[in-house]
């Protein structure tokens, strides 16, 4: 109060508002000049525009005379741009340095605050300005001269070279023909800055004329400087409520405008969120907020809301990451968009963001440029999806966003298996796709134990080797020592050698026929499985069991003992094999494998396949469903991991359809079609269809046709490069 007693106000001004030049008034500022001279003084030559871009090019001479100037130098530079010889085309035309050009660049976007305030006659005038333009100095002189100089050093070579060779030699000219552009092509070639740069330059220049400041039509035009309607009708826009006018001086700034919460506000209330499905109201928030603890979404949803509900429908929008669940990929990017800062499309996007959650699945940090390095995207790419789920660190990377939630996991060991199982198959497609290398998490030291869940497959299934080793050595001496002493205990009189006593056998006279019968069975039991003679086609391929195992009694031919395919784990497992082998004949076991990793993500929490398969029943099962493995000879130097080399065939039955379309007879021929084709690759890695067509024709007696052949190729093989190969085998 003391301050705005002693600063009483001693005028008022009335502030009119101009409006004859809103959209035609700029405000030009010049580098810093000398004092003593005004760039008014300075004669202008010329002036151009681009009124699209706002850009403009003034062109000023220079005083040449004044003691400052360096002749030697303007005329040097003079020299340099256009040469000895002068003509129409030259920059300066009195070999010398006379001018320069100033152009301009946008200091703003945002002029509206803006304006040019003319004082007369106790008045106060004010003039919107339309843009603000800072003028620069040009030195596109300097690529001329550039220009100009490589343009001799290439005449000279000419020169040089037509004296040393008598004729020019023949070069090859490549002619290449241009594919019909699609519209996904032509939107990111539009959004590029080439395109943009060429746009820019294709816009033509006006050419204005320039007037001094006391000239007489520069004095005409600064009348309109001054409000024109002394009736104050111009004026109404200046009539405002207090409140209107503070909101005139002081506007919100946009960037507290642009400024999102992280919460669904933006898009909708709690309040009408809540009205929505559980579906949607789940997908609105994982949207926005992208990583979520599974107790925050609850507290979201409301106390009322069944949490199994809520666990079946996160897991169709959401991915398990660290006890946490983050957004899927394909919801932040559908189908038909794509990258904002490169137009990458939404696939390759979400293959991108992929690769980073499940890194994320393996360690709490990710390094940036790691990731652009295999993903091949632009670092703003990256950068989106690392902002997504993690914060950067000084010096060590991004770090997950979110604690380990170590409670979800103990609470809900089905959830993490499952999604375990869809990680394991998104793993398996990201290898294949960014051609990665399977590493093995680095073990931990003794002492040292990792949260439940982020123990790595491979460590799970060399602990499972390890244990599956130490029982089998167990079992072993088990057996040995119940055999021996079954041979030491002596038997009761009519009961035979190793029977236990109790059971009675029933004994008839046995012909001479049937003892050479019993002495010929003995021969084979003692003689491993896969050596068993006998020759044709179904012998000359490896049943995928080992020796030991076939001569142990564990299984016969590769078929499980009837006692374990009884139970209903076994069934199930058998009817998931046969489902997959009937609908795809050739599988290797890694591509087996998957398949049944995302069979188990479709069934629900609990099922009794969640007990655990191991590779060697899955192997099993595979055999007792009427297939074989295929030992295909992979060249030495293949890629292809132990999984990938273990083929399996479907052997003793086609599919639903063949039984269905064709009579029996020709069902045989087409089952003995394809295991012609498959003993054409136990022998070779890869095959040309001649070949194929002639040993099915040798094999079969007679001329098969071109769509039998096709039909034998399209069930069990994959043709790249001119060459056959198995499905799964080949190795691009």
């Amino acid at each position: 109060m003391a301050n705005e007693e002693d600063d009483p106000v001693i005028q008022e001004i009335d502030v009119y508002l101009a409006k004859s030049l809103a959209e035609k008034l700029y405000l030009f500022q010049y580098p810093v000049r000398p004092v003593s001279m005004t760039y008014d003084d300075i004669p202008h030559l010329s002036a151009r525009i681009k009124p699209k871009q706002q850009k403009v090019e003034l062109e000023m001479a220079i005083d040449t005379l004044n003691p400052n100037y360096c002749r030697s130098k303007g005329e040097q530079i003079a020299l340099n741009v256009d040469g000895a010889c002068a003509d129409e085309t030259s920059t300066y035309s009195s070999k010398l340095m006379d001018k320069q050009t100033f152009c301009s660049s946008q200091t703003t976007s945002n002029t509206s605050r803006y304006a040019a305030a003319l004082y007369r006659q106790g008045e106060l005038h004010l003039t919107p300005l339309h843009g603000i333009l800072q003028l620069r100095p040009s030195f596109s002189y300097l690529d001329k001269a550039d220009a100009k100089h490589r343009e001799r050093e290439a005449a000279n070579e000419a020169g040089d070279s037509s004296q040393d060779e008598a004729e020019e030699d023949v070069k090859q000219i490549t002619v290449r023909f241009s594919r019909p552009e699609s519209e996904q092509a032509r939107q990111r070639r539009v959004q590029s800055y080439e395109f943009l740069q060429k746009k820019h330059a294709e816009e033509p220049w006006v050419h204005l004329h320039y007037y001094g400041l006391r000239d007489s039509r520069s004095e005409h035009e600064r009348q309109y400087l001054l409000c024109q309607g002394s009736s104050g009708v111009e004026n109404t826009e200046l009539v405002k409520s207090p409140s209107e006018y503070l909101m005139m001086l002081m506007p919100p700034s946009q960037e507290e405008e642009k400024d999102k919460p992280v919460a669904p506000s933006n898009v909708l209330s709690m309040a009408q969120l809540r009205t929505l499905p559980l579906a949607d109201q789940i997908k609105i928030l994982m949207k926005n907020v992208k990583v979520m603890p599974f107790a925050n979404l609850m507290s979201l949803l409301g106390p009322s809301i069944d949490s199994v509900a809520v666990l079946r429908g996160i897991q169709k929008v959401a991915m398990l990451v660290q006890g946490n669940w983050v957004v899927k990929s394909d919801i932040l990017y559908p189908k038909d968009s794509s990258s904002p800062h490169s137009g990458v499309p939404a696939e390759v996007l979400c293959r991108g963001r992929d690769f980073v959650m499940w890194k994320f699945t393996q360690s709490r940090w990710v390094v940036r440029k790691e990731v652009a390095a295999v993903t091949k995207l632009c670092a703003e790419d990256v950068k989106d999806f690392l902002e997504h789920m993690a914060v950067v660190r000084i010096n060590k990377g991004w770090e997950f966003m979110l604690p380990y939630d170590g409670e979800f996991i103990k609470k809900h060991p089905d959830v993490v298996q499952r999604q375990h199982m869809l990680w394991t198959g998104i793993q398996a497609k990201l290898e294949k796709v960014y051609n990665l290398v399977k590493e093995t998490m680095p073990k931990k030291p003794d002492g040292q134990s990792g949260p439940v869940g982020l123990v790595s497959g491979d460590q799970r299934v060399q602990v499972a080797k390890r244990q599956a080793q130490q029982n089998h050595a167990l079992l072993e001496r088990e057996l040995q020592r119940r055999k021996e002493q079954l041979r030491a205990s002596s038997a009761p009189p009519g009961v035979p050698p190793g029977v236990l006593p109790g059971v009675r056998v029933k004994e008839e006279p046995m012909s001479e026929e049937g003892e050479e019968e019993e002495e010929r069975g003995a021969e084979e039991d003692e003689r491993p499985a896969h050596t068993s003679p006998g020759g044709g086609l179904h012998s000359r391929l490896a049943n995928g069991l080992p020796a030991g195992r076939a001569a142990g009694g564990d299984s016969f031919n590769g078929h499980p003992p009837s006692g374990s395919a009884g139970t209903p784990v076994a069934r199930e497992l058998r009817a998931f094999v046969e489902a997959t082998f009937q609908r795809q004949f050739v599988l290797t076991l890694s591509e087996l494998k998957r398949l049944f990793n995302l069979h188990l993500a479709s069934l629900p929490p609990g099922h009794m396949l969640f007990s655990g398969i191991s590779d060697r029943m899955l192997q099993d099962t595979v055999l007792a469903a009427g297939c074989k493995q295929i030992l295909v000879p992979f060249p030495p130097q293949t890629a292809a991991s132990p999984d990938e080399q273990k083929v399996f065939a479907l052997w003793e039955s086609g599919d639903m359809s063949d039984q269905v379309i064709v009579s029996r007879n020709n069902m045989f021929l087409l089952l003995k079609h394809r295991q012609v084709l498959l003993e054409i690759f136990s022998k070779n890695y890869r095959v040309r269809r001649n070949m194929i067509q002639s040993r099915l024709t040798q094999e079969c007696g007679e001329d098969l046709s071109k769509q039998e052949v096709d039909k034998v190729l399209k069930d069990c093989c994959v043709s790249y490069g001119g060459m056959w190969y198995l499905k799964g085998t080949v190795q691009s």
